[in-house]
Order: C-alpha cells, then structure tokens, then sequence
C-alpha cells in the first residue's frame, strides 16, 4: 500500500501500445533505449514500473500511479514523452523516428 496526505492507494495499469503500423521497429538497441526512456519517464514522474516488457511490435507496461493520474494521462505521458525523447535523442544515429500508433490499451 502506497500513501498519500489524504490517501492509501493501490492502483496498477496495464497500459499496451503499439508502433504506428504495427511495425517491428522495437528491437535490439531500440528497444532497449525505449525501455530506458520509460524507466527515465517513470522516475521524472514519481511513477513505479512493476514490470515492463518491450516486444517488437507492442509495449506491456505495468505501473503504480497515485489516484490524482487517469490511465489516459500516463498513456499520454509515456507515449508522448518516450517518441520526443528518443526521436530527440536517437533519430540522428539511425535516421529511424519511433512514431507511435493513436490508441492505446488499458
């Protein structure tokens, strides 16, 4: 159980998302750099990832938010953040961009 000042909470999402067109661009290098971002993502938030896994062509991530964040907002967060990051950060030694396709699941 986790607490805040006016709280005791566990609450736990499954947030899936793919790539835009389901693409298997997550692989090797990639996908450990996006792993990384999420972990970087999470901590900048005052997020805890329990379990993250990064297939070729999906992200499981499986995180533990106060109750003031709705699914939809971390789906935003770790979205928006990981493609800017990782396109900030990566998309000159490749030239490859992680677009990410609009829905997600929760």
């Amino acid at each position: 159980m986790k607490t805040t000042r006016h709280a005791t909470y566990n609450l736990n999402y499954h947030i899936v998302w793919l790539p835009k067109y389901r693409q298997s661009v997550l692989v090797n290098e990639v996908g450990d750099r996006v792993r990384d971002i999420l972990h970087e993502i999470a901590d900048d938030k005052g997020l805890e990832i329990i379990d993250l896994t990064v297939q070729s062509d999906h992200i499981h991530l499986f995180v533990s938010s106060p109750p003031k964040h709705a699914p939809s907002l971390l789906a935003n967060w770790f979205k928006g953040i990981s493609s800017r990051k990782y396109n900030h950060r990566h998309a000159d030694h490749n030239g490859e961009k992680i677009k990410w396709a609009r829905g997600y699941y929760a």
